[in-house]
């Protein structure tokens, strides 16, 4: 029987005839009942496609409707009208935001400095933040008892499921004098008392000093974050083989050495997972916490573009300020994408190790 590459026919010598290569007759019966197959699959599972149905309503409503509302960066903002009906203004808002014009001309230097907040904040964040889930995974990997770990994780899980809100007012209690303590805070004295602030600062309250905001919202990050952020490493490390740790103890590696050869390169793809992933959201800093903490005396450190966009949109800033807005964010997402993009890029052409 040989190939006469005859539309995939073969020739069968015993026969003298031609027919169709079987393999391209299993691919055309795939291809024919293709959608036959996807739906005898759907109706097997349907149950856990019902599941699937209200987080496709959220990504509906709250991440591809709100799309359309991007067409007010391109708009002149009219309230009397739907952003359909305005009129096309181009990237005069975005020309405002980056180099200065229109008739905001000032607005490109707030704009830069809340970029710039908002990339350290986040660079920091980066930095201090996301080691300290992989420092806990691995300290509560070596927790013997499990009774013990089990305290210790719940303890340090609680403070992600916290409202921002709760979790604001316990920072503002410990750092600075307000309505709800009668003298500056607790954290604020024991720092004044060793030397590391003077008086004054404790008294006046150190959310009302610029250059104390970015360590106080790191710190409070890693507090509420660390825990929670510890799970999925955690898993990664009781995912690894026990014999692994075995052949490293018959080679003579103590726990250092199996946490640096065995744990640690095991658990490589997950960090590199979640640090591309913390990439991404890298300029994406939530303005509810931001907003609850910062002052006007310290927008110089503490205001972002999140909170620069609501003071634009909500708070008004004249004609256009919805405009600018929409255009802030937008500039704010695109370069976010465009750092997903990059850091993605350069983990599989470093590791082999993407997340797309």
């Amino acid at each position: 029987m040989k190939d006469t590459g005859r539309d995939f026919l073969v020739y069968d010598e015993k026969t003298g005839v031609y027919r169709e290569d079987p393999e391209q007759a299993v691919r055309d019966d795939v291809e024919k009942h293709y959608w036959l197959h996807v739906g005898r699959t759907i109706l097997k599972d349907w149950r856990l496609y019902v599941m699937l149905i209200p987080m496709l309503l959220v990504f509906l409503f709250w991440r591809y409707f709100p799309m359309y509302e991007l067409l007010g960066s391109f708009k002149v903002s009219d309230d009397t009208k739907a952003v359909s009906e305005q009129m096309y203004s181009g990237f005069s808002y975005f020309k405002s935001l980056l180099v200065g014009g229109y008739q905001f001309t000032t607005m490109s230097e707030t704009f830069w400095r809340a970029l710039r907040n908002t990339f350290l904040l986040s660079f920091y964040g980066l930095c201090f933040g996301f080691p300290m889930p992989i420092i806990l995974a691995l300290f509560f990997n070596e927790i013997r008892s499990n009774i013990s770990r089990s305290i210790l994780q719940v303890a340090s899980y609680l403070p992600k499921f916290m409202s921002t809100v709760v979790m604001t007012t316990l920072v503002v209690m410990l750092v600075k004098q307000g309505a709800l303590t009668t003298s500056e805070g607790i954290l604020s004295q024991a720092l004044a008392s060793i030397g590391l602030i003077s008086k004054e600062t404790a008294k006046s309250g150190l959310l009302n000093d610029p250059g104390f905001f970015r360590a106080i919202y790191q710190i409070s990050g890693v507090w509420e974050g660390a825990g929670y952020g510890s799970i999925v490493f955690f898993a990664a490390i009781i995912a690894i083989s026990p014999t692994s740790y075995e052949a490293a103890q018959i080679d003579g590696a103590n726990k250092w050495a199996q946490m640096r050869y065995v744990v640690l390169p095991s658990m490589l793809s997950t960090i590199v997972i979640m640090l591309i992933t913390r990439i991404g959201s890298l300029l994406s800093i939530g303005y509810e916490k931001v907003l609850l903490l910062y002052k006007q005396s310290t927008y110089v450190t503490a205001d972002v573009v999140s909170t620069f966009s609501y003071r634009m949109g909500l708070e008004g800033g004249g004609a256009g300020s919805k405009g600018i807005a929409s255009a802030a964010e937008m500039i704010n997402n695109v370069v976010g994408m465009l750092l997903v993009i990059g850091a993605n890029t350069i983990s599989r052409k470093a590791s082999n190790t993407s997340l797309y």
